[in-house]
């Protein structure tokens, strides 16, 4: 049985803190609230030397854009089309074309480092010296920030997460990396890495229970300028986290591209639909189906999976075109898990 890359990425989804339970562990020296729970509200802790202390378990948040898909799916969602190079832009489609049967997650190869901050639970480990951080990832390597006044490597030779220095500028503490290979991704949606990126990292203890962060990226093989984002973590007491070992590289022979549909099948689906009383458009760019629906705009991207069956890029959604007994689309469904939507055409779409 071939496996499905869709099924595999959407494993890849689920809330990782679901999996890091500690039976009846109770953290020690937190502030706590009268009904037990962590105070999260409480003055930020600082270490014997006073610095900040950065110890503990954090989650990350659902940074991005909003809805379901956040940074670590995609790291340029709200930059403009113009912030990607042409190179760039080119890999991520193809990936994108090839329901990234060659991300790093389904090879069972570490992850990128901006793709490990911005999902799930790590672990820091401070001491005045050096900072460990410890993912629940699949197959991601503990990382270290080096803390005692060395500079970054000249030519390093490239790694999954690169090589880091740190440094505080009063309560914040900066992190600076460079020396990442370019077989990682820096994020499930197929955005390259390459051996130009360096990272810069902020983080800042705003009370107890969250760190704010930022991560700038600056590599001009994959980007036209440099660009920040910005997430909060939050605190996570009384668990612990687990190993996180990917098992699936017997399989990973068996994952499948996309399919190719013809161009004249293709030009068949374009038109105007009536989905639940709104316009919905399907237009064809290259060798994929946009559907236009602005009640789901990020799921706007299909690629096939047959000659009448395309899958979202971004989500398991799936729309299946219909025709008639004389060969023209009558409709389209669009299928959401359990969920079945109908959409009828109105019109077809004008040639160019």
């Amino acid at each position: 049985m071939k496996a499905s890359f869709s099924l595999l990425l959407a494993g890849t989804l689920l809330p990782i803190a679901a999996f890091a339970q500690w039976s009846h562990l109770k953290t020690a020296g937190i502030p706590r609230l009268a009904n037990g729970m962590p105070n999260l509200s409480a003055p930020a802790p600082h270490t014997a030397d006073g610095k900040p202390d950065l110890n503990g378990i954090w989650q990350a948040g659902r940074a991005g854009a909003g809805g379901q898909y956040g940074y670590d799916y995609n790291v340029a969602q709200e930059l403009p089309p113009d912030a990607l190079t042409s190179w760039a832009k080119a890999l991520r489609q193809q990936r994108v074309q090839d329901f990234r049967k060659d991300s790093p997650l389904a090879r069972c190869l570490p992850v990128s480092v901006p793709f490990l901050n911005f999902r799930g639970l790590s672990k820091i480990v401070q001491t005045p010296d050096l900072i460990v951080i410890l993912y629940e990832s699949p197959n991601s390597p503990h990382r270290m920030i080096f803390m005692d006044g060395r500079e970054l490597p000249k030519d390093p030779s490239p790694t999954w997460l690169g090589y880091s220095v740190g440094h505080w500028e009063g309560d914040t503490l900066v992190v600076n990396s460079v020396g990442f290979n370019d077989l990682g991704w820096l994020d499930v949606g197929g955005n390259p890495q390459t051996e130009s990126l360096r990272l810069t990292e902020r983080y800042r203890r705003s009370d107890f229970g969250h760190l704010q962060t930022e991560f700038t990226f600056d590599d001009p093989k994959t980007f036209t300028r440099p660009f920040t984002l910005r997430m909060e973590k939050t605190y996570t007491a009384d668990t612990e986290i687990i190993e996180d070992v990917c098992e699936n590289e017997r399989d990973s022979r068996h994952l499948t591209g996309g399919v190719k549909v013809s161009p004249e099948n293709l030009a068949a689906y374009a038109g105007i639909y009536e989905l639940a009383g709104r316009d919905v458009e399907v237009a064809i760019s290259g060798d994929q189906v946009m559907v236009k629906d602005g009640t789901h705009p990020k799921d706007q991207l299909f690629v096939a999976r047959s000659q009448t069956v395309f899958m979202s890029s971004v989500s398991e959604v799936s729309v299946e075109f219909v025709k008639n007994g004389q060969g023209a689309v009558t409709h389209f469904t669009r299928t959401d898990g359990d969920k079945n939507e109908r959409a009828v055409r109105k019109s077809v779409a004008a040639q160019r």
